[in-house]
């Protein structure tokens, strides 16, 4: 599919990167890659039923990076007329004069190099009249009000629909890009009674219109969210169990991908440094990787370094199976890369057999944790504590919402603790899984 809002066809672009690494090699460099990229876009954001903002952007760029021998340089300017591109790569090649040679330089081995590069449904552009994006998020924030008098507030609500191309290559003999959308409808309100107030948010993030959930049914659980935190207790300090919601589970997620990827690793800044087939989770995770589903937010043939990416199995049974490695920590490591350059891709956690509401009763007493502050993450030792919110449940029901306590654990231990996996699957970016439920955390409180 095109699109005639852009400035350029793919052709255009991948004529324009042919042209960067010609120019490189011309000047001197040994290899070169490059990227060109534009976008453009809306976002529209209304509160208590007043238009806030009208944001349109239009973005290009491109990047360079240059190697001479074993000395590398990079540069990027938003400018893409010929006499910009030339003084790029120029600025390029001088900076690498003075960088140190590091032994890890370079581009990916020829036979990591992506080529078969199919559609993968990625493009939905969305020509969305801004007078209906202001009525869209009209509506998403009405549900919310509707809902009760203690919505008394709202942070407001945003309708935006972003489209994106790419072109990267390299002298190695990578070339490629593709054409891609991400919109999104979000609201976010505030409840209260008394002098208490509760906010809280929900949104709904896709690569076509068609796919994101209706407006008035984001603000309807946005609302239903705050108001359900209203009259929140504190706890006293306790050992618990603790069943993270899918959304805040994401997140550990999150957290295992940034400890499994090669710059903490071969910066010996990770607490699972020399865990390759080694038990670190509980038998009952299974993660993997699926590079290549249509409309992923994660779903490419290839990294940033022009690797082919594969679907493969990251955790099976607890065990961890691979790292996440672009070319340059792989050759740190002394291993090969895992076409992670830029992040991961997909990262599915196979679900169990019940839904939330099994999930809590599975939980029996414990800590239903909805939402998560702060950064306390030690990524060398595991240690970590987060300020958190939630509910309090009892015989598998939640009896009140609690605030204003921090829990606390290892990862070491969070992730081999793990004794249930919910149904309740909801994709957050690149990362898709249910609910997460950890024994014998620390709960602190008043």
């Amino acid at each position: 599919m095109t699109d005639s809002r852009f400035t350029y066809s793919l052709d255009e672009l991948r004529s324009m990167v042919e042209g960067v690494l010609r120019l490189a090699r011309a000047h001197g460099a040994t290899e070169a890659e490059a990227s060109v990229s534009e976008g453009y876009g809306q976002s529209v954001t209304v509160r208590r039923d007043e238009v806030e903002t009208i944001e349109y952007n239009r973005d290009k760029g491109v990047n360079v990076t240059v190697y001479v021998g074993k000395q590398s340089g990079s540069a990027s300017s938003s400018d893409l007329t010929p006499k910009a591109i030339e003084d790029t790569v120029r600025a390029a090649l001088s900076i690498a004069k003075f960088t140190a040679a590091d032994d890890a330089s370079g581009l990916a081995e020829a036979a990591l190099i992506a080529h078969e590069i199919r559609d993968l449904d990625l493009f939905h552009p969305w020509a969305l009249p801004v007078e209906e994006a202001i009525e869209m998020a009209r509506a998403c924030e009405a549900a919310a009000f509707r809902l009760d008098r203690r919505i008394v507030n709202s942070e407001g609500a945003t309708v935006a629909a972003q489209q994106s191309q790419f072109v990267s290559g390299n002298s190695a003999g990578f070339l490629g890009g593709f054409p891609s959308s991400r919109h999104y409808v979000s609201c976010a309100v505030i409840a209260g009674e008394g002098d208490a107030m509760q906010r809280d948010d929900w949104y709904s993030w896709e690569r076509s219109a068609a796919d994101l959930a209706a407006p008035e049914a984001i603000g309807d659980y946005a609302g239903r969210r705050a108001l359900s935190r209203l009259r929140s207790r504190r706890l006293g300090t306790r050992e618990a169990r603790v069943l993270f919601e899918a959304p805040v589970a994401s997140g550990l997620l999150q957290t295992f991908v940034s400890a499994a990827s090669g710059g903490n690793l071969y910066r010996k800044s990770s607490f699972l440094l020399d865990s390759l087939g080694r038990q670190v989770f509980a038998p009952i995770v299974s993660l993997r990787e699926e590079p290549h589903l249509a409309r992923g937010m994660g779903s490419s043939y290839f990294d940033d370094d022009g690797v082919a990416t594969h679907p493969r199995d990251v955790v099976k049974d607890g065990v961890l199976q691979g790292y996440f490695l672009g070319v340059y920590s792989a050759r740190k490591l002394g291993m090969k890369s895992t076409g992670n350059a830029g992040g991961n891709h997909n990262l599915i956690l196979a679900p169990g057999d019940r839904d939330l509401v099994g999930m809590l009763r599975e939980l029996g007493t414990g800590l239903f944790v909805t939402d998560l502050m702060g950064h306390g993450i030690n990524m060398v030792t595991g240690d970590y504590s987060r300020g958190a919110s939630g509910f309090w449940v009892e015989g598998g029901e939640i009896r009140y919402p609690v605030e204003e306590i921090t829990i606390a654990g290892n990862l070491r231990d969070m992730f081999r603790n793990i004794s249930g996996i919910g149904a309740d699957v909801l994709r957050r970016g690149s990362r898709t899984c249910g609910s997460i439920l950890v024994d014998g955390m620390t709960v602190a409180g008043s």
